[in-house]
């Protein structure tokens, strides 16, 4: 992997002129469409838009989960488009953390394995890494679960667990794709409450998709998906 794209600490995403399709039979879907954006450094974007607009694709894109078919998507000083299969993997390793709507976790691994993969992974399972863990564990209050795997957890608690593991291992980049939609609303408030304090604290650059209001309302800016282009509301129809 480039030096650059190993070492260094991201800053913003900057998207531009994205396009993406699909073929579904005998027909090309567009999804993205000359999509362009930028979100700065420590700033929370709420991704919004109706089902099947694209919002998870982008997500992916920036992830490096998947390529673009044209376009540019920079994180920091790294063009992650450039980066072949594999680097994209070790980028996303070190650099990315993921929350997902459905939590995961791996079911064969307990809470605590689960919170130290990360860790494992990039070679940071320090005891001061160990020490953090736990008092994180205690701060949502779930200390008593390190044990426990995650099929005996509330859909609350495995949600807390999961954004643990996105941020355990520092990333400066957290992708959340409709993170409180297998929640109920009074969960989901404790969930995303979680998520804000901490992104805040870490000083992370956060994207959620969402679908609720209320969810985008922790953010500090929303972008609409809207046939396969970005777009920022106009004031007074956030």
């Amino acid at each position: 992997m480039p030096a650059a794209a190993e070492n260094y600490r991201m800053s913003m995403i900057t998207l531009t002129g994205l396009r993406k399709s699909y073929r579904e039979g005998s027909n090309q879907r567009v999804v993205l469409n000359d999509a362009s954006a930028v979100v700065a450094a420590g700033e929370i974007v709420a991704l919004v838009g109706k089902s099947g607009s694209g919002k998870s694709t982008l997500l992916n894109l920036i992830s490096g989960m998947d390529l673009p078919d044209a376009g540019e998507i920079r994180v920091a000083d790294v063009v992650v488009t450039r980066l072949t299969e594999h680097e994209r993997t070790l980028f996303r390793r070190r650099h990315v953390g993921l929350v997902f709507q459905f939590f995961n976790l791996i079911p064969t691994l307990t809470v605590g394995e689960n919170l130290r993969l990360p860790l494992e992974l990039n070679d940071l399972l320090t005891p001061e890494k160990q020490a953090e863990l736990t008092q994180l564990l205690r701060e949502v209050d779930l200390e008593s679960r390190r044990d426990s795997y995650p099929d005996v957890l509330s859909g609350g608690e495995q949600q807390r667990i999961a954004i643990l593991r996105a941020l355990i291992h520092e990333p400066r980049l957290l992708l959340a794709d409709e993170p409180t939609g297998n929640l109920d609303a009074d969960t989901g408030r404790v969930v995303m409450a979680l998520l804000q304090r901490l992104a805040r604290r870490r000083q992370m650059t956060v994207v959620i998709v969402t679908h609720s209001d209320e969810v985008a309302a922790i953010a500090d800016r929303r972008l609409e998906m809207h046939d396969g282009v970005l777009r920022e509301p106009a004031p007074g129809h956030a």
